[in-house]
């Protein structure tokens, strides 16, 4: 199975950055994945975009051409949206349900974090799963960072690795 991270903009913390680093590549050694730094989205435009594709009757679904692409690049994953408004899951429950992902054959899962005004909701309502890392308020860096240790964890507890003790 592939698991995908997507998050809008770069990391600017260093050390953030390195740790985010690190857990991908343990997770690399697990299996097939991929981070992705998506451009960050203007306000202003994604709002003209909605506008302009509702005007030429591109889109009835009131998502932006920008959603729209990303979710065709997302075509066939299940797509799993970090919004505070999500699941809450323990560590082990995560593991459980990934694993679950994996025994039913599914060939990708793509991680999805916004940007500092998190999802619009008509592409909030395509996420296969909204998930909460926290009740707690997290910068979208600090996300990204739990986010990756997270799916390490749970790769590991799968695998029966002593790190998730």
């Amino acid at each position: 199975m592939r698991i995908q991270v997507l998050w809008e903009g770069k990391t600017k913390d260093a050390h953030l950055r390195a740790l985010e680093q690190d857990f991908a590549a343990r997770i690399r050694r697990m299996t097939s994945f991929e981070v992705a730094e998506l451009a960050p989205q203007k306000p202003g435009k994604q709002r003209g975009d909605a506008h302009r594709s509702a005007k030429h009757g591109k889109s009835g679904n009131g998502l932006t051409r920008g959603e729209q692409a990303l979710l065709e690049r997302l075509d066939g994953s299940v797509r799993v949206f970090l919004d505070p408004r999500g699941r809450e899951w323990t560590s082990e429950e995560f593991a459980q349900w990934l694993g679950g992902q994996m025994t039913m054959g599914r060939r990708e899962i793509a991680f999805l974090i916004g940007g500092p005004d998190g999802f619009s909701a008509p592409l909030r309502k395509q996420a296969d799963v909204l998930l909460a890392l926290s009740r707690m308020t997290l910068t979208h860096e600090w996300a990204r960072a739990l986010l990756l240790e997270q799916i390490y964890r749970s790769l590991t507890m799968l695998r029966g690795y002593p790190y998730a003790r």
